[in-house]
């Protein structure tokens, strides 16, 4: 496995993380501010870039029932319009319940997920991407 870069799109802020080199773990790496669209997709491929990422996994929140809501729908959206400019390959991964995963984890660093906003949707792209890491490790659909 390569480096990949891992994200959690939300309606202000997405997530970003980053693997090691070998694919095996995944960081935490910034919060980009959502602005217009044309500047959040032209953020994502220059950190694709720098990192040297090799594809991008984004987090896609499906409802419990299997089905895209809103947000859903939005994000689908989002990677698609990534699909299309991309030249590594970009890949939708079940999102489900890595928020309260990223809140849960930081509280137990003492940390107040309230007020870090962005730390929390930087863990939540890290959660994401161990998820998508590990599954593709162990070779389990």
């Amino acid at each position: 496995m390569a480096r990949l870069l891992g994200l959690d799109v939300g309606a202000q802020r997405t997530g970003v993380a980053v693997s090691d080199p070998s694919g095996i773990l995944a960081f935490p790496l910034t919060t980009l501010t959502r602005s217009s669209e044309a500047r959040h997709l032209e953020a994502i491929m220059e950190l694709a870039r720098q990192k040297d990422a090799e594809a991008i996994v984004v987090g896609l929140p499906i409802s419990l029932d299997g089905s895209l809501h809103t947000q859903g729908q939005e994000v689908q959206a989002l990677i698609e319009k990534l699909q299309a400019i991309s030249p590594i390959p970009v890949e939708p991964w079940d999102e489900r319940f890595s928020t309260a995963e990223a809140e849960r984890l930081l509280r137990e660093v003492g940390a107040q997920p309230s007020r870090e906003r962005g730390r929390v949707d930087a863990a939540a792209a890290a959660i994401i991407l161990q998820s998508y890491l590990d599954t593709h490790r162990t070779g389990l659909p």
